[in-house]
């Protein structure tokens, strides 16, 4: 009876590690899946990537910045050909 037992209780361990490493693999398809899914949704969506956005912003700030001074420039003149 004791050596029955035994054989039962291994058989039910391995069972349970069998069905354990099963679920682990399963959560790891999963997981790759849904990593892919969600990166094939980010680039269908047509994202600006962060540093472009950087460069874009520094390139509209420097923009403006001209634009003052032009205008600035541009004022002066104008008040100096009026007081002329």
């Amino acid at each position: 009876m004791t050596q029955t037992t035994n054989r039962f209780f291994d058989e039910i361990g391995r069972l349970m590690n069998d069905a354990a490493g099963a679920a682990q693999g399963a959560k790891r398809e999963f997981d790759t899946v849904l990593r892919n899914q969600a990166e094939k949704f980010l680039r269908d969506m047509d994202l600006v990537k962060r540093e472009e956005f950087e460069v874009v912003k520094d390139m509209a700030r420097l923009a403006r910045e001209e634009n003052e001074a032009l205008k600035a420039r541009i004022a002066a003149l104008e008040a100096k050909l009026g007081g002329a």
